[in-house]
């Protein structure tokens, strides 16, 4: 279940609002006026969620490289880094 505070405890409660955010790795969303504005997280939580969007992007370039015929089999892959080696 999300953690839902208003703007006010960001002002009034930083630091409640920060051991949330380091203590369950998940963000606090934060309301305006009763509506959600903000996501507030801790660093680790952003860098965790940077990260798997990055290796999604990843997985998705290769993913496209195989469906456009853009990889070789990893036999010769290894073979041709063996003859640029040598």
């Amino acid at each position: 279940m999300p953690t839902i505070r208003p703007s006010a405890d960001l002002r009034n409660n930083y630091n409640e609002i920060s051991q949330l955010c380091h203590e369950y790795l998940e963000p606090v969303f934060i309301t305006k006026n009763g509506t959600g504005d903000l996501a507030v997280m801790s660093i680790e939580t952003y860098e965790l969620l940077a990260g798997k969007i990055e290796l999604y992007n990843f997985i998705e370039q290769g993913l496209d490289q195989v469906k456009n015929g853009k990889v070789k089999p990893m036999k010769n892959a290894i073979k041709s880094i063996r003859e640029e080696i040598n």
